[in-house]
């Protein structure tokens, strides 16, 4: 073979062709999309697989029983609320490092700060206070742990694959393929799943590069939890076959006013977990606090209302009761606020999980009662749906993700235009309100921009930094859970040696890290610029084949005055673009 090829190309024209196929082929291939044929099926399968037991556990074996016994017994539900709340706190006080950092916000944090890197040792105690909350009768629901699942596995996933030419960006976007691969599995819609994970980082752009890996694990991971539990829509509803263009203009009405309340909501809720992280009491305190104001909410409401209906726990047999029970538009007022403020109570004071079912159902019950006291129409169906993708988009800033979830849980297409409206009406009354506090606004990068700004105005002034004798379970004890970067600098008698970081670690058994030294896993490739270098050259710098995580920015006399990471010019370019629409 080899030698009719040498025979081939002894001919010019021959060679010019095999040039041109050669430079087609290598444009056609350069991002390697290929490998993420491997990678994502088993990111989805070890999603999918973890989101059915934790499903089968909250869904099957818990909150249906526990639900049973508190609409029996209601004087239970604030004890048994406390009782699981505590449990959850004190698992994460105690066998966590940052009781406040989990769920969602964990996964966004880490996408934006960290690289992707999901520090894996309190993976099942997150879980297990997750499973905790929700089955207990936390008013949060089952996404929580299932992005977090699904994206710590994706990230602990390419510490383990990265021979499969894995590069080191490649991390946050299993991060984030892997969330969508937990959403899609839970709540059985795999469209869903994959647009809220490209939409969740941003409030106003997607993370495009995650587009093909995350579609391909999260219909892995739907087909995985679909073996075991069916195929069924988790919020399936009859879908009308029309509507008229005043159920269109109605549908905004109802957008403005569930933008209004989930925008009131939002800042309610960022103002009261900030004063729960900030508050100098034990974690288990303040859940136990969480979890009786949370009962308090369930047994006002079964009080007054009776029947199977309670705004509390995962709730997803709320939709069918209150889209096929008959109930009065006060009721579901009532229950839509008594709803919010149980999620306030459960996810405000550190409750493990997140509030997209909370959300969606308070738009339910607020777009049910609409429509009976308001349009007086017998199309309930319409404008709860129009209610939930409202309520989404206003509070989680993900728009597409609110209709395109609307779309597959009414199993057809009658409802998409009315939703559209509705969200796109309250994601622009909302403003930049949303329930998380680590999203971002995407701004494009400019060269221009970036070669405007020197890198003395950007760089980090206070260097957190490890020296070459170091034991490894030293650093991953103090220098590394006291200060969380990505990569620290490394001093050898008194001199830069090299970088560390912290996914080295994660290459050597930790039963190792008591005999290894920094020295043995630290990078010793070190790259230096100077604090009056553009940015834009830094950018190139970082950007580079070698995948340098880190430039050490030195004087002409050869001394260290800071360092640059990527995160610090996206952190710049979005405070500099800020202050420039200000």
């Amino acid at each position: 073979m080899t030698k009719l090829y040498e025979k081939l190309m002894r001919y010019p024209r021959l060679r010019k062709y095999a040039g041109f196929v050669h430079e087609d082929l290598t444009a056609t291939y350069s991002r390697d999309l290929h490998r993420w044929l491997l990678v994502a099926p088993v990111m989805g399968v070890l999603t999918g697989l973890l989101i059915t037991l934790i499903a089968q556990v909250i869904l099957k074996w818990m909150w249906p029983p526990i639900l049973r016994f508190y609409l029996a017994h209601p004087m239970i539900i604030i004890p048994g609320l406390a009782v699981g709340f505590i449990i959850a706190g004190l698992i994460m006080q105690y066998m966590t490092p940052n009781p406040n950092e989990h769920s969602t916000e964990e996964i966004i944090r880490s996408y934006h700060e960290h690289q992707g890197d999901i520090q894996m040792r309190p993976f099942v105690p997150k879980l297990i206070a997750a499973i905790a909350t929700v089955g207990m009768g936390g008013s949060a629901a089952l996404e929580g742990p299932s992005i977090y699942g699904g994206g710590a596995l994706g990230s602990w996933l390419w510490a383990k694959l990265r021979r499969l030419r894995l590069e080191a960006r490649d991390r946050r976007i299993m991060l984030i393929s892997g969330a969508a691969a937990g959403m899609s599995a839970v709540f059985r819609a795999p469209l869903t799943g994959i647009i809220f994970a490209l939409e969740m980082p941003y409030k106003d752009d997607l993370a495009h590069e995650a587009l093909l890996p995350a579609l391909i694990a999260s219909v892995t991971s739907y087909a995985t939890m679909a073996a075991f539990l069916g195929a069924e829509p988790l919020f399936d509803f009859a879908s009308a076959e029309s509507y008229t263009r005043h159920d269109l203009l109605w549908s905004a009405l109802l957008g403005l006013v569930c933008g209004l309340i989930a925008m009131a909501f939002d800042i309610t809720f960022r103002r009261m977990r900030q004063f729960c992280v900030r508050a100098k009491i034990a974690h288990w305190v303040k859940m136990a606090a969480g979890g009786i104001l949370t009962g308090v909410c369930g047994l006002i409401f079964v009080s007054i209302y009776k029947g199977g209906l309670i705004p509390i726990g995962p709730n997803y047999e709320a939709v069918r009761i209150i889209l096929q029970e008959s109930h009065g538009s006060v009721e579901l007022v009532v229950f839509g606020f008594l709803k919010l403020a149980a999620t306030l109570f459960s996810l405000g004071v550190g409750g493990v999980s997140a509030m997209f079912v909370p959300l969606f159902l308070t738009g339910g019950s607020f777009g049910a009662a609409f429509a009976q006291s308001i349009v007086h129409s017998p199309s309930i169906d319409l404008y709860a749906a129009v209610g939930m993708a409202a309520f989404i988009a206003a509070g989680y800033k993900t728009p597409l993700t609110a209709v395109v979830f609307v779309a597959e849980a009414t199993g057809g297409h009658a409802y998409i235009i009315p939703a559209l409206i509705g969200a796109a009406v309250a994601y622009a009354v909302s403003g930049e309100a949303s329930v998380s506090g680590d999203q971002r606004l995407h701004q494009g990068l400019k060269a221009s921009e970036l070669s405007k700004m020197m890198v003395r105005d950007v760089m980090q002034r206070r260097v957190v930094s490890t020296d070459a004798e170091t034991m490894l379970r030293e650093f991953a004890d103090s220098v590394s859970a006291q200060h969380p970067h990505a990569v620290y600098p490394v001093y050898d008698g008194g001199q830069i040696a090299g970088t560390i970081s912290v996914s080295a670690l994660t290459k050597v058994a930790p039963e190792k890290w008591e005999q290894m030294r920094v020295r043995d896993v630290m990078d010793r490739r070190v790259r230096c610029v100077v604090p009056e270098c553009d940015l834009e050259e830094a950018l190139r710098l970082l950007m580079g084949q070698d995948g340098q995580h880190m430039l050490l920015v030195k004087s002409a006399e050869g001394d260290l005055q800071g360092v640059l990471t990527k995160t610090d010019i996206l952190s710049a370019l979005d405070t500099r673009a800020g202050n420039s629409e200000n």
